[in-house]
């Protein structure tokens, strides 16, 4: 979602600032913008991407200016335009946001009566209003005031005239801070990490002052902050040859598979014991929601737990039943998911046990959570996930086999342990195939509708698939458990509907077997993804090795990944930032 940056020092703040936009892109935005500060405050916004704001930037001459703070904006409070665009300002304040204040609307109204003009529709303009009203010599007291009044999330960085320093206010919304000979703020390491190393993360309604040096306060009290190194492998940015980064992304998956999950294959202790937990709630959004679900068929079927998975932003709301024996695992990617948090924050306050699974060791998940595990899949850079995703996976597949082996549910560990061992030859023969999927891409790129169907592991793996269609296609896709798609579902069928179907698990392989035939009775062009120990001899099959339900989604999914990806190339779709969507999902 939106990436806030600002800099403070001896570089040219616009150039420091542009570049810090354009390595946040990444999380999804819909406009842009820099304010620059000197003896006077310069702001420069723009519509769209970011090379729109570089051509303003560009005519103009911003050699003076040393301070600064920008902006990308995915909206949610107003309509796409340069008025709703950041940075905002009113009076001597300016400011840029990332987050969403709750009551805002309530604030607003109360600032109109006062006489106070507005010239957007954002909560943003709201803040730098209230700032602006209260605002006297001593600013920290100013910052507590107006924190007392917000209600949501913000991270803010803000400038105020005649003040040749940058303030940031962190509050539920990721922030931090780079130290260096200049300093910066950032909603994002990756923003900044090729400036410095040193980095300051700030808790929540903390207050921190840049100048030639960093000052953080909580409340009124100046406070000591832990200086961490965070080393970032800037390789990641390159696409490598390939044509998008998703593209890049899913061929790292092989050795990404191999890297990460080898440790634990040869020790299965490093991974946490979970034996002594009679229930696990798995919690996330959109695919690592979907990972949850591919481990809570594992929990269930393989190691005898019961498994709760449900989309965190329903999940915080429900009344949730628990005792000293549940674990609640956290599924997210950048750890800075905000319903994921709110989750996180409810089992705190009920002291249930919680085990954070996710790509960011600096994140709000994993520094709060009771355990975690890291996926270090790297920095992934395509807003639709792929290498984060499989990574999930694997990691709750190996924690479902451990769980099943120490409650001796299963003996011959070895066998499944072999199969793990060889997954990263099996998807980097996956991933070669492409011509298969291209074949797929061709004949689905035309189509305005597609089902997935499966049962049981294969209907789990069917939501990735059908997520990644829709979300980089714009392909209207569904996923359906196959023996549901009969009571209503199956009157959408006809011949303009293909239907990819997923047989993998032996015991269901004929029950899905009869729906898919019942699709292409009616029709459908049918495409089928399963082991070479059901093959079908259907023309359109794609046949993977006789793996185990331990392994076998890690062999699909790439499947899934690819004909997403191929499809989306086809209808001439910006892959990599596919419209409407954000990377990191911060606000609730």
């Amino acid at each position: 979602m939106c990436g806030i940056i600002g800099h403070i020092g001896k570089k040219m703040s616009s150039e420091v600032l542009l570049q810090g936009l354009k390595n946040l892109e990444y999380r999804g935005y819909d406009s842009a913008g820099i304010a620059l500060k000197d003896k006077d405050v310069k702001i420069i916004k723009s519509v769209g991407k970011i090379v729109n704001l570089e051509d303003k930037v560009k005519k103009e001459k911003l050699d003076i200016y040393h301070i600064g703070i920008g902006h990308t904006r995915w909206a949610t409070n107003g309509e796409v335009n340069i008025d709703n665009a950041h940075p905002h300002r009113y009076g001597k304040v300016t400011l840029v946001h990332n987050g969403i204040i709750e009551n805002a609307s309530i604030l607003k109204e109360s600032l109109i009566n006062e006489g106070y003009n507005f010239s957007s529709d954002t909560d943003s303009e709201v803040v730098a209003v209230l700032i602006d009203k209260y605002l006297e010599e001593d600013i920290i007291k100013t910052f507590n005031k107006v924190m007392s009044l917000l209600e949501g999330s913000y991270a803010l960085g803000i400038i105020i005239d005649d003040i040749d320093k940058l303030y940031v206010i962190k509050n539920k919304s990721p922030l931090v801070i780079g130290l260096g000979e200049d300093n910066y703020f950032a909603s994002d390491v990756s923003a900044i990490n090729e400036y410095t190393n040193q980095f300051i993360i700030l808790d929540d309604l903390e207050i921190a002052e840049l100048s030639d040096e960093v000052k953080v306060y909580k409340k009124d009290k100046l406070i000591e902050k832990k200086i961490e190194t965070i080393l970032y492998n800037s390789e990641n940015k390159s696409k490598n040859g390939y044509s998008y980064y998703m593209l890049k992304e899913i061929n790292e998956e092989p050795v990404l598979l191999e890297k990460v999950l080898l440790p634990y294959i040869n020790d299965l202790n490093r991974l946490p014991d979970l034996d002594k937990y009679e229930e696990i709630h798995i919690v996330g959004c959109g695919s690592a929601l979907y990972a949850g679900m591919i481990g809570k068929t594992l929990f269930e079927e393989k190691a005898n737990t019961k498994t709760i998975c449900e989309v965190a932003s329903e999940y915080r709301y429900k009344n949730n039943i628990y005792n000293n024996k549940t674990l609640i695992i956290l599924i997210s990617q950048s750890g800075e998911t905000a319903d994921t948090i709110a989750a996180l924050n409810l089992a705190k306050e009920k002291s249930i046990d919680t085990l954070a699974i996710t790509n960011n060791p600096q994140s709000t998940i994993a520094r709060n959570a009771s355990k975690t595990i890291y996926i270090e899949a790297g920095e992934e850079i395509s807003v639709a996930t792929t290498k984060a995703y499989i990574l999930q996976v694997g990691i709750l597949s190996l924690l479902s086999l451990k769980l099943a082996y120490s409650k001796k549910l299963i003996t011959n560990i070895n066998k499944y342990l072999d199969e793990f061992k060889n997954v990263s030859k099996y998807v980097k023969n996956i991933i070669d195939n492409e011509k298969v999927y291209k074949d797929i891409a061709e004949k689905v790129s035309n189509c305005n509708n597609l089902f997935f169907i499966g049962r049981g592991i294969d209907y789990a793996i069917s939501l990735e698939g059908s997520l990644k269609l829709k979300e980089i296609s714009y392909i209207h896709s569904e996923a359906y458990q196959a023996g549901e798609l009969k009571h209503g579902t199956i009157s959408l069928i006809d011949e303009n509907i293909p239907v990819i179907g997923i047989i993998t698990d032996n015991n269901l392989a004929s029950k899905t077997m009869s729906n898919i035939l019942e699709v292409k009775s009616r029709g459908a062009e049918v495409y089928i993804i399963t082991k070479k120990e059901l093959k079908t001899n259907f023309e359109n099959e794609i046949l993977v090795e006789n793996n185990s339900s331990f392994t076998i989604s890690l062999l699909v999914v790439p499947i899934l990944q690819l004909i997403a990806y191929y499809t989306a190339l086809n209808r001439g779709c910006d892959i990599d930032k596919p419209k409407n969507l954000a990377k990191s999902v911060t606000v609730e």
